[in-house]
């Protein structure tokens, strides 16, 4: 059985600042038996029980043997050598408007600058990775201390985009541990999608993994963990379902606009509308696709390089395409029913007064920007004849798609709690690791000691033997060690006894 788990705020008691600010929760299917995971200081105390004089130090080795012994102690983490924990900050269509998301976005040349920034001026995080698309702005981070990682990313945000602390309260969403997880693997598999099921999410997500574990990327062990999962989990998603069947990007989203809105918008059917594209990347060429699909045999396509633009010509044979240089904007607004714009571009090339001047009385024009930041001012609606839309128009568009995708979430959200189970898990490993390190160091310590003490047994050996000795012990010494090691990285869950600790331990079968 299953049970969707309804959206929750988080409160102050998981390390979360409430106030104003959203705390907002995907929400997750997960099996309906509960499992309790056994705490370190459990697994710390059966093994003191059991091992009292053995390997946790009790019995000291002498202080010649002391100085002789290399002991390797775990490497010291931030904070103390606490563990650190997946972290999200960001924003997406579902929290805030174009108007804000914009203030924050980043252009993906630029996410590692941006990540490497961030913890330049951020002491609390560890590890951090950024994720900025059209329709989301998230921070991927590692802290050992939520709250003061959100203490520091505030001020970072709060400088960085020149909004208000409230504004960004507002319209912000913070997720920790286990939520952050889980709400990555469902932004990968594009069930956080303004379109569910859209594809280009997990390619952004891949791009996020592949920059964020480059020589200059910020992303560390966790981190890359997590991400590395989260495009597994998105690829398994999509060929395990059939959330992706059918599914429309924003780029169709846009085209269904467009043929839904021409009747009222320009007073004539789609078919007859005179259509121009600016911007040859890739959410043109997707959205030429998708207009070509709907019977569209000619188009303007502007852009700063016509090399670019008359490359993407020449892969849609069927229809006749104009390549031309963004001098000739004025010439589409003032000539075009129908104007597209994706450009790269961080400020608005569309403006108000242009269009005062550029469009003729009494002529009708749809303006249907799906850039990030806008490319197209949102008062271009007060010009008489022209009806100006954004991404966040697009939403009516897609709200019948996602109704009758329910089923194919249900299914796609079982695959990713198996995904996050696992993460969880190896996480959690993660604390072990110094009581792992101890373990080692300990038994090595009394092995040493022992064969000090038989050193003058051991005179009449050559070198040769008394370097089989040192393999045999310290083989004897690993093979003692491998089931306890194994067993602390599993992380067995479930309530279990002193005796079923034991013999998990030590490997002690029935």
């Amino acid at each position: 059985r299953f049970v969707a788990c309804a959206l929750v705020a988080l409160s102050n008691a998981d390390g979360l600042h409430t106030g104003a600010g959203r705390a907002v929760r995907s929400s997750r299917v997960v099996a309906s038996s509960s499992r309790t995971h056994i705490a370190l200081t459990d697994v710390v105390v059966a093994t003191q029980g059991v091992m009292a004089a053995v390997l946790t130090g009790a019995v000291a080795p002498p202080a010649a043997v002391a100085a002789e012994v290399t002991i390797v102690k775990p490497k010291k983490k931030a904070s103390g050598g606490v563990p650190g924990q997946p972290l999200v900050i960001g924003l997406s269509h579902h929290t805030a408007s174009v108007d804000v998301r914009e203030k924050l976005a980043v252009k993906e040349p630029e996410w590692n600058n941006a990540s490497r920034l961030l913890l330049e001026r951020c002491p609390s995080v560890q590890e951090a990775a950024v994720l900025s698309t059209c329709n989301r702005f998230e921070l991927h981070l590692v802290t050992p201390d939520r709250n003061a990682a959100i203490r520091d990313v505030m001020e970072f945000l709060v400088e960085r985009s020149g909004l208000p602390e409230q504004a960004l309260w507002d319209n912000l969403f913070m997720l920790g541990g286990e939520d952050a997880a889980w709400h990555l693997l469902r932004v990968s598999a594009g069930l956080d999608s303004l379109v569910v099921g859209e594809g280009q999410i997990l390619s952004q997500v891949k791009a996020c993994f592949t920059h964020a574990t480059e020589p200059d990327g910020s992303a560390g062990k966790v981190l890359g963990r997590l991400l590395n999962v989260a495009v597994a989990a998105g690829k398994r998603v999509r060929s395990e379902t059939s959330i992706s069947k059918g599914a429309v990007s924003i780029s169709s989203a846009a085209a269904e606009l467009a043929d839904m809105r021409s009747q009222v918008a320009l007073g004539k059917p789609w078919a007859d509308a005179s259509i121009c594209i600016v911007g040859a990347g890739t959410m043109s060429r997707l959205l030429l696709t998708h207009l070509a699909s709907k019977g569209m045999t000619r188009v303007r396509l502007l852009n700063r390089g016509l090399d670019r633009s008359q490359e993407l010509a020449a892969q849609y044979p069927d229809v006749e395409v104009s390549c031309e240089g963004m001098e000739m904007l004025d010439d589409a607004l003032a000539t075009c029913d129908a104007v597209f714009t994706s450009t790269g571009a961080d400020y608005c090339i569309v403006t108000k007064p242009m269009l005062a001047e550029l469009v003729p009385a009494g002529k009708k024009l749809m303006l249907i920007d799906i850039s990030v930041p806008r490319n197209i001012e949102t008062e271009c609606n007060d010009v008489p004849g022209v009806s100006a839309y954004n991404v966040d128009d697009l939403k009516s568009v897609v709200a019948k798609n996602q109704a009758s995708r329910r089923r194919s979430v249900l299914e796609a959200e079982h695959l990713l709690a198996s995904e996050l189970d696992g993460f969880m898990s190896w996480q959690r490993t993660l604390d072990y690791v110094p009581v792992i390190g101890k373990l080692q160091a300990n038994a090595e310590a009394i092995r040493a000691a022992e064969l000090l003490k038989a050193a003058g047994k051991l005179n009449g050996l050559d070198a040769k033997q008394m370097e089989a000795v040192e393999r045999c012990t310290k083989s004897i010494i690993n093979k003692i060690l491998h089931s306890p090691m194994t067993y602390l990285r599993k992380d067995v869950g479930g309530q279990l006894s002193t005796r079923e600790i034991v013999e998990g331990l030590f490997d002690l079968g029935p």
